[in-house]
């Protein structure tokens, strides 16, 4: 019998599922020094946010086998330190979705009802019926922004109010779109057509502040908005004023730019309904979030593989010491992808070309995804949930092997299929670090570290090209730090150049309208 350190509040149902199986001491709130010392017998450890597992402790736990969170975030779990100890960390990732997909649902019921202004009438004395009066959602249309998890547990509730449901998200298939009832629209499509835009998509810098003065006068007069996913995805005082002159008939806010939310502006007008951060403040939430930790624990303690990793996959040792090295290679060979695809995203095949294909690949695949979705769908996107959310998207992933393409031993081929065509970029790691080698069938070799911007210009391969972005460039002020061009089929090419700056819209539509460009892509790598 194994024994599990408690060391924050779980849920009883997941205290009592541990202690069916182990021994369970329940210790909370200790300082670091007691924890050190609490953890030295352990085979595990629970927590929620408050209790810091650090390198400290970690160093302490010499019989550790497993950090569960009971919760989203891993914040306070040195995770870096666990995976140097062998110590595997799981979370419950999943536990939130029908809490705050439900509290988005109430706001919106709360919106068109006037419930929370109805309500504070009648405590204060007066009688208003006629002042409040409300529109019924049967029948109305329903805007979702972000049809990852969340959203598409709105959507469906929205159905079952016989709503029409629009949504944006170029990241889902056109199949789960249509499993789920639900028309394909892009973002300016929604807001021009929608009676209620709910947001359910990922900050990031292209998300902040989607939603701002320029969206909403393009909006339909009398939209109603709901925000129970990120605060900055909306621009606040654009909001209030959209609000106070008409255009936007209410809105109704779980999150805020910055929190605490006390005197915030969108807090102050009548029409606009606001709650403190509850959308994933349920009892089912948490006891979820305590059951499903438990029995990761469990699992792992009786030699299983957990549901939910942070750090890393089970995988055995011989198999991870040839693919380890291209796990970083398979992510940027996604992201690049990513960025030069157009469309919406149908599907995705992924080559394993080598000595890596006869190994367990899984690592690469879950890298693959995490490169593709982290930072555009309304989840954080890891080795934890990457496939679950792949699947939620109804992305179809197709894996290949192959034999090795000289002069790479080991290559990782990734093809996004969306409805606009094909992208393919291939990626290897090299004793200097990961290398991105050929894109769309044009032989590159070009460093991912994450800090260089790069346009990546497919042209008609003929003199002057170079020179007359190389001239727009400089009458911008635009350094370019590199340059290479590779020559491919019936007279086409493609240049990478390196910039000191990403460009702006216009200035992209610019060099897009150069004579004998065909496309364009800005590319982080």
């Amino acid at each position: 019998m194994a024994k599990i350190l408690v060391a924050d509040s779980i849920a009883k149902e997941g205290i009592d599922l541990l202690a069916k199986h182990h021994e369970v001491v329940v210790k909370t709130g200790l300082k670091e020094e007691e924890l050190c010392e609490a953890i030295k017998d352990a085979d595990a450890l629970v927590v929620r946010s408050q209790t810091q597992v650090t390198a400290k402790v970690l160093a302490a736990a010499t019989k550790l086998q497993i950090i569960a969170r009971a919760g989203v975030g891993v914040d306070n779990v040195d995770v870096e330190a666990a995976s140097k100890h062998g110590v595997i960390v799981v979370n419950a990732p999943f536990a939130n979705t029908m809490s705050t997909a439900e509290h988005a649902f109430g706001l919106m019921l709360a919106l068109a009802r006037h419930i929370p202004q109805g309500h504070a009438s009648l405590q204060a004395g007066r009688w208003d019926r006629s002042k409040f009066t409300g529109l019924e959602l049967n029948g109305k249309t329903l805007g979702v922004v972000g049809l990852g998890r969340i959203g598409t547990e709105v959507a469906r509730r929205a159905r079952a109010f016989e709503m029409r449901v629009l949504a944006f998200d170029p990241y889902v298939s056109d199949e789960r779109f249509s499993a789920l009832g639900v028309e394909r629209r892009t973002l300016e499509e929604i807001f021009a057509e929608s009676d209620f835009v709910t947001l359910h998509t990922a900050l990031q810098a292209e998300t902040r502040s989607l939603v701002n003065a320029e969206l909403l006068a393009k909006s339909k007069k009398g939209i109603r908005i709901i925000n129970a996913a990120r605060g900055a995805l909306i621009d606040e005082q654009a909001l209030y004023d959209a609000v106070e002159s008409g255009q936007v008939a209410g809105a109704a806010i779980d999150v805020f730019s910055e929190e605490p939310a006390v005197g915030n502006i969108l807090t102050t007008h009548e029409r606009i309904v606001v709650t403190p951060h509850l959308a994933a403040s349920t009892n089912e939430a948490q006891d979820r979030a305590g059951v499903d930790v438990a029995e990761q624990v469990i699992e792992v303690l009786a030699g299983g593989a957990p549901r939910f990793p942070v750090n890393i996959p089970t995988v055995a040792a011989e198999s991870m010491a040839v693919i380890g090295p291209f796990i970083d290679a398979a992510a940027a060979a996604a992201r690049v992808a990513r960025q030069i695809a157009a469309g919406n995203l149908q599907k995705v095949r992924i080559e394993y070309l080598g000595e890596i294909g006869n190994h367990n690949t899984k690592p690469l695949t879950l890298s693959v995804i995490v490169g593709l979705l982290d930072g555009v769908t309304s989840e954080k996107v890891s080795a934890v949930n990457a496939l679950a959310t792949a699947e939620a998207q109804g992305l179809r992933i197709e894996e290949e092997n192959g034999q090795a393409q000289e002069p790479y031993a080991n290559l990782v081929r990734v093809t996004l299929g969306t409805d606009s065509g094909e992208q393919r970029v291939s990626a290897t790691h090299t004793p200097a670090g990961v290398r991105v080698v050929n894109i769309n069938g044009y032989g590159v070799d070009v460093r991912e570290d994450g800090s260089q911007h790069f346009l990546a210009v497919e042209n008609i391969d003929r003199p002057g090209t170079i020179g007359r972005m190389g001239t727009l460039l400089g009458s911008w002020g635009v350094n370019i730090s590199s340059m290479s061009v590779s020559a491919g089929e019936g007279g086409r090419a493609l240049m990478l150049i390196g910039v000191a700056r990403e460009l702006t819209d216009a200035e992209v539509a610019q060099v897009g309208a150069l004579d004998g460009i065909d496309k364009l892509n800005q590319v982080q790598l």
